[in-house]
């Protein structure tokens, strides 16, 4: 997006020759889910969201919307939309606001349709905290806020609307790129991480990356305990604080890793209630988590973590600064001990909150204490284990630590993380499309902003112009043009005289095309003239620019929308991404000559001030311009060469479409303004 060079940052010439990348999974897989975007604000539309926000409440699940929990989707049924236009007052949804109000239900519903457990989709304290009149993102991942980043297509403005706080404007798609083709733009791609090895797969498919696991440096002691299992999340967390204060009594650290600020703020306040003393870091207090992470292993200290626990980070045993006598005692007592309130979608995230205890050969110990009701053993059949507990007479207090149940649970994980492997695959899929039309446009984008002129090229469009006028009006049957037509539209384009029909109905059919094409040059000298060289150029380059960039984010929200439509076509056994590719490949045998069309259609409807005329100018290397009478001259001159004057070329009065004075026989624009080496040593010698 650029304007010039100078502001223009990553030159191809410049950058992606190496990257290496920390904590290289939670960038290259987790982040890499949604894709990169730059945004700008678009038009206000806050109001239909508050509308549709005092809506959804009176949904009904199952009978009024459906959910799908694993792809965070939400489907409104008839009954549905008959309860939306019975409550906004219409008669027909699509009718009255078409697509626009649809968009606007589906993400309200998104924001605040309630799943069955009676919670939203997207959850306060959760998937974002509200601070300060603002919606902020929560990471998935590592439970830190994300401030600045929107969810995008209005799921933002629908949460907003839902939390009743001010509704920002929408955000118009700039440019976009996904995670996986941005770093693949590097001639060499590595990173480093501590828990790679599950994804290793992922890894070699998409970045042709391979995984080294690198021996630890001092012999690893921690003990991994086997999960615990309760029948409900009440019964677990109950135990999970027994568990906590005996361990504390003991004097031995406990850090507590959970998967929501939710949850978190609920295990604090039941560990208050216990007479526990203990530190909470979560999102909203993301500020101190250095200085809590720091104390963490202090004997008998108590942490209450989200994801975010201190990722990479070395817990001192004793605290911080170091004490060594109070180190001994902790490693005398186990060394710090890790607690995980539930099993998170990826494994990978459950070995980094392990990885907290037992660094560099101290002892410790880890366990997961984990429920029927958990999100990821719910979705994937903790109903029918919840039942088979039930049958057996399982209480909410008993628990079941058996290997059999852990390794269904690891199944479960390893089915989401297929499926969120799916997930990523089938964004890159799609945007591995796009990225065709993205070398394309910003490799045209790249050539306007370096060239030291674009005359030639919009001379090009120009010319392609009239030619597409003429090919427009041309009768399929009988070949016949219709003239008054080609006039019309050619005087809509650039300032030929009024008298221009008259003029093509007097010459051959075949000869239209041309003669305009030759005609609209001469136009252009005479637009150059009024406007100035300097000044024209500098137009040229700021209208084709400008052309590109409307016409990209144009075509990223009509592509945005053919995605949307194709899966459409799985429901007529047509593959969604086939269909897809189809249909990109039309639009992209579109988008050049877009440009070419818009950039035709606007370049003589420039006005400047008149510049002061300069004389021609003269330069080592040789290049054409017009003298203050308008007169093109071609100049060889080098100053250190006594024989330079005799090389000196005046071409009085060679208009565009005359013969060239190098005797090519072809026209001075196809010849001369290429104003070769070679073409200025034939022009010498003539």
């Amino acid at each position: 997006m650029a304007p010039d060079l100078s502001a223009m940052v990553q030159r191809p010439e410049h950058t992606h020759r190496f990257a290496i990348v920390d904590e290289v999974d939670s960038i290259l897989i987790d982040e890499a889910r949604t894709p990169l975007i730059i945004s700008s604000p678009d038009e206000e539309s806050g109001e239909l969201y508050r509308t549709f926000a005092r809506v959804v409440p009176h949904l009904t699940i199952d009978v009024d919307y459906t959910i799908d929990e694993k792809l965070r989707a939400v489907s409104i049924t008839d009954a549905g939309i008959e309860k939306v236009q019975q409550r906004l007052g219409i008669k027909d949804l699509y009718e009255e606001g078409g697509v626009r109000y649809v968009h606007h239900l589906e993400q309200a519903l998104k924001a605040g349709a309630l799943k069955h457990d009676g919670k939203p989709l997207f959850n306060r304290d959760e998937h974002y905290v509200v601070k300060d009149g603002e919606v902020i993102i929560v990471d998935d991942f590592t439970g830190r806020l994300m401030p600045g980043r929107r969810w995008s297509d209005g799921l933002h403005q629908a949460v907003e609307a839902k939390e009743g706080v001010t509704v920002q404007r929408e955000s118009r798609t700039l440019a976009t790129v996904t995670f996986q083709n941005y770093f693949r733009l590097y001639d060499k791609l590595a990173g480093m991480t501590g828990t790679a090895l599950t994804s290793a797969e992922e890894f070699h498919k998409v970045y042709k990356l391979e995984v080294i696991a690198v021996p630890t440096n001092m012999p690893m002691i921690r003990k991994n305990l086997p999960d615990r299992i309760y029948k409900s999340e009440a019964g677990k967390f109950k135990a999970l604080v027994a568990e906590i204060k005996r361990r504390h009594e003991t004097g031995q650290p406990v850090l507590v890793g959970t998967v929501s600020i939710e949850k978190n703020e609920l295990l604090s306040l039941m560990l208050t209630r216990a007479g526990v003393r203990h530190q909470v870091l979560n999102a909203k207090n993301h500020e101190r988590e250095a200085e809590i992470i720091a104390q963490a292993g202090k004997l008998g200290g108590v942490t209450v973590a989200t994801n975010m626990a201190g990722r990479g980070v070395d817990i001192i045993l004793g605290g911080n600064p170091a004490d060594e006598s109070e180190a001994a005692k902790v490693r005398e007592l186990g060394g710090l001990c890790v607690f995980g309130t539930e099993r998170h979608e990826a494994r990978r995230i459950d070995d980094q909150l392990r990885g907290r205890s037992g660094r560099q050969g101290d002892p410790g110990a880890s366990q997961f204490f984990v429920s029927c009701e958990d999100d990821v053993v719910r979705i994937f059949g903790g109903d029918r284990l919840k039942n088979i507990m039930e049958r057996l007479g399982v209480t909410d207090e008993d628990v079941i630590e058996n290997r059999m149940v852990s390794r269904a649970i690891e199944q479960a994980q390893g089915r989401i993380e297929g499926h969120n492997f799916d997930a990523r695959k089938y964004v890159l899929e799609y945007d591995d499309v796009m990225n065709k039309h993205r070398q394309t446009l910003y490799g045209l984008r790249h050539e306007v902003l370096t060239a030291t002129s674009n005359e030639e090229r919009v001379l090009g469009y120009l010319e392609d112009a009239m030619r597409a006028i003429v090919a427009a009006h041309r009768s399929a049957e009988t070949g016949e043009l219709d003239i008054p037509a080609i006039a019309e539209a050619a005087r809509g384009i650039a300032p030929f005289p009024e008298t221009l029909a008259k003029s093509l109905a007097d010459m051959p059919p075949t000869g239209v095309g041309e003669y305009l094409a030759d005609e609209v040059g001469t136009l252009y000298e005479a637009h150059e003239k009024l406007i100035g060289a300097d000044q024209l150029r500098l137009v040229e380059r700021a209208v084709i620019l400008r052309t590109i960039d409307d016409i990209w984010v144009e075509h990223l929200e009509a592509m945005e929308h053919l995605r949307e439509s194709v899966r459409l076509r799985a429901y007529g056994q047509r593959d969604p991404l086939v269909e897809y590719k189809i249909e990109a490949q039309r639009m992209y045998g579109m988008l050049l000559s877009t440009v070419s069309s818009r950039v035709a259609n606007v370049i003589f409807k420039i006005r400047l001030v008149q510049p002061e005329r300069r004389p021609a100018v003269t330069e080592s290397r040789g290049q054409s311009a017009p003298d203050a009478s308008g007169d093109a001259q071609v100049h060889r001159h080098d100053e250190t060469d006594p024989a330079a004057s005799e090389g000196t070329v005046h071409t009085d009065h060679i208009g565009r479409n005359d013969p060239c004075p190098c005797g090519s026989g072809k026209k001075y624009k196809k010849c001369g303004l290429l104003n070769t080496p070679e073409h200025q040593r034939l022009t010498a010698q003539k």
